[in-house]
């Protein structure tokens, strides 16, 4: 249970305390705040600071402030919280009289007044790089930051947003699961905040995925659909005979480019997109059978087979290359992802992590 800023980790233990290590300016370093952090149930990260919900609904902050990383001027009303999502500068809890609170960088989403006398009765909410966008019972969607990243849905889709199940979202734009299984986007075209080319395609859409700047829609029949940035993989066509049966997606992203992997009912994985990002896997392929799950850091993929081992490919520097843990990855149970690292959950619960080595990617230095 790990979550990540750029060059972070945190990591959730079992007995609701939490354990830092990364760059101390980055929320790498909690110990200002360790003394509050007891009983923590799930952690959130912007791009430099951590938020801790606590199972008695408080919420604790560090890191940068300027990302969300001091949440005094808001504390009052941060109780009774239930659900906390971040976007790359901002927090927004969500209470459980359906409320939200907001706090961090004003101009990406952590000054909500615009809209907070529409935010009730809300039952989710999802984050792109810079804006939010809450889901109400009702079935509706509000919106709040900027609008070019897909903060203002009300002049982009405006009435035919209704019903919706799910929202995905990517660094710009936003894309919708409606309640008759078909999906709609906003935010930028130039990251697959149109989806019109494929509109009629997007039909039994069960789940979606993004890239830096593209989606990916499962389909019902295992099928993928894809739109958005070709360099971020919004052009499967060069796949597209390989990609049925799929039952799980990841996304990587990095400046202008970025790329996708899919996960088959077989075990086999299928990339595609900017071969920078991991969307060229032909030197691992053969060693990519029985493949249970996959993360993504900005540029590299890693894959968690049956038998406890992990294959990675894409950027070495993002942790594409984890030749120097091969070693120690043996009986691994979970992987989670930063922005340049990845790090391991083994069966015994320790945690190795390669990547960024200043980042996270090296945890030698740390009790946990």
């Amino acid at each position: 249970r790990l979550q990540a800023t750029h060059r972070a980790f945190a990591a959730l233990c079992g007995d609701g305390s939490v354990t830092c290590w990364g760059d101390p300016e980055a929320g790498g370093d909690c110990s200002g705040v360790q003394e509050q952090l007891q009983g923590v149930q799930h952690l959130q990260a912007t791009t430099a600071a951590f938020g801790a919900l606590r199972a008695d609904g408080l919420v604790v902050t560090w890191g940068n402030p300027l990302s969300g990383g001091f949440s005094d001027q808001v504390q009052e009303e941060l109780h009774d919280v239930f659900q906390l999502q971040s976007n790359s500068e901002a927090f927004a809890a969500l209470r459980r009289d359906g409320s939200v609170v907001t706090w961090g960088n004003p101009n990406y989403g952590g000054d909500s007044r615009r809209v907070q006398r529409k935010l009730r009765g809300v039952i989710e909410i999802q984050a792109s790089s810079a804006a939010f966008a809450a889901i109400l019972a009702n079935g509706s969607v509000v919106t709040w930051g900027p609008g070019h990243f897909g903060g203002n849905c009300s002049y982009d889709v405006g009435r035919s947003l209704k019903h919706v199940l799910k929202i995905q979202s990517n660094v710009a734009a936003f894309a919708a699961i409606l309640q008759d299984g078909s999906a709609i986007a906003w935010g930028s075209r130039d990251s697959g905040g149109d989806c019109g080319s494929v509109q009629d395609r997007l039909r039994d859409v069960r789940e979606i995925q993004a890239s830096k700047a593209a989606f990916a829609a499962i389909l019902g029949d295992g099928s993928v659909v894809t739109w958005g940035n070709p360099m971020c993989g919004g052009n499967s066509i060069a796949v597209s005979p390989l990609l049925q049966n799929v039952h799980q997606i990841q996304g990587t992203g990095s400046d202008t480019i970025g790329a996708f992997a899919a996960l088959r009912q077989d075990g086999s994985v299928v990339t595609w997109g900017s071969p920078q990002c991991g969307g060229e896997s032909s030197d691992v392929q053969e060693k990519l059978r029985g493949v249970q799950q996959i993360a993504a850091t900005k540029a590299a993929f890693a894959a968690l087979l049956e038998d406890g081992l992990v294959v990675t490919w894409g950027h070495r520097s993002c942790g594409g290359d984890s030749s120097r843990v091969q070693g120690q990855l043996r009986q691994v149970r979970e992987i989670h992802a930063a922005q340049d690292a990845f790090a391991a959950i083994l069966a015994d619960g320790s945690v190795v992590s390669w990547g960024n080595q200043e980042n996270g990617g090296d945890t030698s230095y740390v009790d946990l």
